[in-house]
């Protein structure tokens, strides 16, 4: 189906590039994929940063792992699941790029400095890092190792400029424009996680607001209350507070308001082979109806 069939419109991001004198070079692959409907509506973004399926040639090449076991770092269809939400008059913004290249829910300088050949200037170590699980990450998912040798710190900052500096300059662009337009922003950072990495009440959700400092207490007690009415078992901020990207836009004093939201991948798709399952149906359907009582809340109103 096409998606102006839905009244959707499709952008990619323009990321620079040369052209030949004779011939002109293809654009770069866009790291992001962003939807909007052709009138916006309602003061939601929704960003998938962790959903990208594509796995660049160079990451192949010296990885020592099977592309299995580098897919279990994704956020396996999360772009897909929140696509909806643009027809509630959201934009939704997707990675393109996977995960195991360069994690866009990090800090760029968090880089672990045993990774690379040269001295990492500016590292900033956090239990992700020392989890292996920095801005260029360690290990995949499951654990285990990725690389086959040691990066030039050059293989690190290529990354993050040509993929992490365009996906968050074209975030930080949507949340501008939206509290322009509206008075204020509502990011929904969308993720999904583990059936065993649940916490001990083993919720089917988790909403991340960092305790109540990055979004506004109505917009998570909407979410949570909608999730439930929809039948899903919902905790807030454990074992999920959320990550770089609620911390660095979250900030409801200047009326921009970040939410994380990870689901359990298990309701969804078969965890081991990363297909599909009869379950993604009724997923996709409810994270739709999410947005749709998200927006129908007129936020902007309560929260300018």
């Amino acid at each position: 189906m096409d998606l102006s069939d839905l009244g959707l419109s499709t952008a990619r991001a323009d990321t620079g590039g040369s052209a030949a004198e004779a011939r002109p070079e293809p654009p770069p692959e866009s790291p992001f994929v962003l939807i909007e409907p052709l009138h916006r509506t309602a003061p939601l973004i929704f960003a998938s940063p962790h959903s990208g399926r594509r796995y660049p040639s160079d990451l192949l090449a010296i990885a020592r792992t099977g592309l299995l076991s580098l897919r279990r770092s994704e956020d396996a269809f999360v772009d897909e699941i929140f696509a909806g939400a643009a027809a509630h008059g959201a934009a939704v913004l997707s990675a393109t790029v996977a995960r195991a290249y360069v994690d866009l829910n990090r800090d760029p300088n968090e880089l672990d400095p045993d990774m690379f050949e040269e001295r990492v200037p500016h590292a900033a170590p956090s239990p992700r890092v020392q989890a292996g699980l920095g801005a260029i990450p360690r290990v995949t998912g499951d654990g285990q190792p990725i690389y086959r040798r040691k990066l030039s710190l050059r293989e690190a900052e290529r990354r993050i400029a040509a993929i992490h500096a365009p996906y968050h300059q074209m975030l930080r662009n949507l949340v501008d424009e939206t509290r322009t337009q509206f008075g204020c922003a509502v990011l929904i950072d969308c993720h999904s996680m583990p059936s065993n990495a649940r916490g001990s009440y083993a919720p089917d959700i988790v909403l991340g607001d960092r305790y109540g400092v990055s979004c506004h207490p109505s917009v998570t007690a909407l979410a949570e209350a909608t999730l439930r009415r929809l039948g899903y078992r919902v905790a807030r901020n454990a074992p999920f507070a959320g990550g770089h990207t609620t911390q660095s836009y979250g900030r409801p004093a200047e009326r921009v308001h970040a939410l994380q939201i990870e689901i359990n991948r298990g309701l969804y798709c078969d965890e081991r082979s990363l297909d599909r399952t009869m379950g993604f149906t009724r997923v996709r359907a409810d994270m739709s109806r999410l947005a749709e009582a998200l927006s129908a809340a007129a936020l902007h109103k309560s929260l300018a």
